[in-house]
This record gives C-alpha cells, structure tokens and sequence, in this order.
C-alpha cells in the first residue's frame, strides 16, 4: 500500500485528484461553433488523449485509417454518418457510442444540423529529440518511431 505522499508508481508528491474537466452538454450548446477541436484533455501525466470535435452542417473527416489506436467516439450533439468500405454506414445521433478499432478505415460526416463529438484513446508517445541512430546501428531497435497523423 502506497503512503499518502507516494504515487502509485513510487514517486514522491502530491497524487492527482478526480476532478470536472467540461460540461459537453454546455460545450455542445455552443453553437454554431467552427470546425475543428472545441476542447482537448491537457491534464500532465495523463495516459489518454480526448477531443470534443465539432463538424459543422455537411462538415466531414475524409477517409482515413488509424493503424495503431483503438478510438472511442461519443456523439453529444448534432447527427451524422460513420462510412466504412464495406458501405456499412452508421447513423449517428446523441448518445451513439462507438469503438473504432485500429486498422479500420473511417469516414465521417455531419447532418444538416451538424455533428459534435467525443473522442478518446491511447496516449500516443510524444517525440523525443537527439541523435538520429543509423537503421541496422547498435540500439537501433529501441527508437521510438514518430507519432503520426490525427485521430477521430
């Protein structure tokens, strides 16, 4: 069991508290609002990333696939459509929860009212600076490839 003082990884401080970070409701009702991220999770130490995105009437994410994150996306406003290949399109309303799993390709696209959005996942490992080591060089192996692309 862990002191009061010490975190649950062993270091020493004050541990971080449970704590209100936005009313989406409220943040939803901000319309009409501009495309793109109305809020993002910016709290340090933390293991996830989350997005509440606003798409505006016939507003839209192109096709696009996410290799290595699962996402969970939660509609808190507006409605719209989840395209896939396959032509399984998925209506989206408030309250839709969905997972979309890494390796799927995706697509998404605003009603006529708009569409608002949660999303969460994984941290992605931030980028590290220093010497680039030569493919095939001792340690080679243990880089950390580079973040990419945005996630929804």
């Amino acid at each position: 069991m862990t002191s009061p003082s010490e975190t649950p990884d062993g270091a020493t401080g004050t541990a971080p508290a449970p704590h209100l970070l936005c009313d989406v409701q409220a943040l939803a009702g901000e319309l009409p609002a501009p495309a793109g991220a109305m809020w993002r999770l910016a709290e340090s130490g933390r293991q996830l990333d989350a997005n509440v995105v606003h798409l505006p009437p016939g507003g839209h994410v192109a096709d696009h696939r996410e290799p290595d994150l699962d996402v969970l996306l939660l509609v808190v406003a507006g409605s719209g459509t989840l395209g896939t290949p396959d032509g399984a399109d998925q209506a989206l309303t408030a309250g839709a929860l969905l997972w979309l799993p890494h390796g799927s390709t995706r697509r998404i696209d605003a009603g006529p009212e708009g569409l608002s959005y949660l999303t969460v996942h994984r941290r992605r490992p931030g980028l590290r600076i220093g010497r680039r080591v030569p493919d095939g060089a001792p340690g080679s192996a243990a880089r950390t490839p580079p973040a990419s692309g945005k996630t929804t």
